[in-house]
């Protein structure tokens, strides 16, 4: 299948799209079980996950959606652990899916079973109990866009772009659309899941797909800047309006409000409540925002 039918992009997003594609196309079988998909490394508080398979344009196989799974769970409720970082090696951030193992080569087996591990590792992103930043630089398409849809915070550089362009080979973008869906305003999600039609990274700002847009040259600076932000503020304050935060945004109004009221009350029960607000009456820092710094 030619790597311009797969994708149908405009402009300048076409050539990039193409070779994406046509990687994930024309790679032989599967990486060796001894190729490292991801990379992980973990300083100060802030762990950084890179996907890093450029060759294949960082498509979420299975091996991948493995990888990164091991790499998200691992030590997940460490003291250490403040915040997370998903970035990826190469000018593609992620093409989605790895399109031989959805081909008919494999089974009806197979193919649940890396739509099941897909629909894991994106709720589990935002069920863990640190932040999840997406730090994107690059083209993110289809089950890759949906990746940093489903992350707390992201920062794209200005060169990103993000495309759901599944319905041009037939495969409609469903299971993206969950997390566009939930990221988007509506009529604005289904016109990238009806056309395949890629929005720009201002254009993905202004419409809340992503967090921030900044050059290239100072991507990582500023997803830093928020990671260390983050890393300031108390863990277990931070894991419990998370939850909350998620669990709200199903429920209607009032619910939502009687459940939330409930949460602070028992905010402020936790050690870290009592010692903030204690902290802020004496104008003083909290204790525990100086932890990390004692680490170092």
């Amino acid at each position: 299948m030619a790597a311009a039918r797969l994708w149908r992009l405009r402009g300048a997003v076409t050539g990039r799209c193409a070779a994406a594609c046509g990687s994930v196309a024309a790679g032989a079988g599967r990486p060796p079980a001894a190729e490292k998909l991801t990379a992980r490394r973990q300083a100060d508080g802030v762990r950084d996950i890179v996907l890093n398979n450029p060759k294949k344009r960082n498509a979420l196989s299975l091996s991948m959606l493995q990888a990164l799974r091991e790499d998200l769970l691992h030590d997940s409720k460490s003291k250490e652990l403040r915040v997370i970082i998903i970035s990826a090696e190469g000018p593609v951030f992620c093409s989605g899916h790895d399109l031989r193992e959805l081909s008919c080569e494999e089974d009806v087996k197979h193919h649940s079973k890396v739509f099941e591990l897909c629909a894991e590792v994106m709720t589990l992103i935002q069920k863990l109990p640190v932040p999840v930043i997406a730090k994107v630089n690059g083209l993110a398409t289809a089950a890759g866009c949906q990746l940093v849809a489903s992350c707390d915070i992201a920062v794209a550089s200005e060169k990103s772009q993000f495309a759901t362009p599944g319905v041009n080979i037939g495969l409609f973008c469903s299971t993206p659309g969950v997390a566009l869906g939930r990221s988007l305003p509506r009529k604005v999600a289904l016109e990238m899941l009806f056309t395949g039609e890629p929005l720009s990274a201002q254009e993905a700002l202004m419409h809340g797909l992503v967090s921030k847009v900044v050059p290239e040259d100072k991507l990582e600076e500023e997803t830093m800047k928020i990671s260390h932000k983050i890393c300031k503020s108390s863990k277990s304050v931070l894991a419990l309006g998370k939850a909350t935060f998620y669990r709200q945004m199903t429920q209607d109004l009032d619910t939502a409000y009687k459940m939330t009221a409930q949460v602070m009350v028992d905010n402020l029960t936790l050690r870290d409540g009592q010692e903030g607000i204690e902290a802020f009456i004496q104008k003083r820092k909290p204790v525990w925002s100086h932890s990390l710094d004692k680490k170092k």
